[in-house]
């Protein structure tokens, strides 16, 4: 059995649920010890734009940023889909801290390792 996990996360301010509880399951696996990617795509890579989160605050939940500073600081890795950046027209030197710009055969080769994988 693999350790390591991805978190595919597709929303942003137009879903913050499912954005919130993105990061509390990626939270979640690193506490638990595995090796946690969340890849930001299509409106989630909104997130990786430096002050987007900080107004998202979904009921029942920790703040989103809050959220997205823990898994960044207990080890997880941020990963942003470059053509879903580059559709939004987001600038590179905006990215959050943690946050690194790939591309899909980045996903593929960590998939191809055996992660296992959520979409939210």
């Amino acid at each position: 059995m693999t350790n390591k996990f991805l978190v595919s996360l597709t929303h942003g301010k137009g879903d913050t649920d499912r954005a919130t509880v993105g990061f509390v399951v990626a939270n979640a696996a690193v506490a638990s010890g595995k090796e946690v990617v969340v890849f930001l795509n299509i409106d989630g890579a909104y997130l990786a734009d430096n002050g987007y989160a900080e107004e998202i605050h979904e009921e029942g939940f920790a703040p989103l940023k809050s959220l997205m500073n823990q898994f960044v600081e207990a080890g997880g890795i941020l990963w942003v889909c470059s053509p879903c950046h580059k559709k939004r027209e987001l600038d590179e030197n905006n990215l959050i801290e943690g946050a690194t710009i790939v591309g899909g055969a980045k996903v593929v080769e960590f998939l191809s390792l055996g992660a296992a994988s959520i979409t939210y």
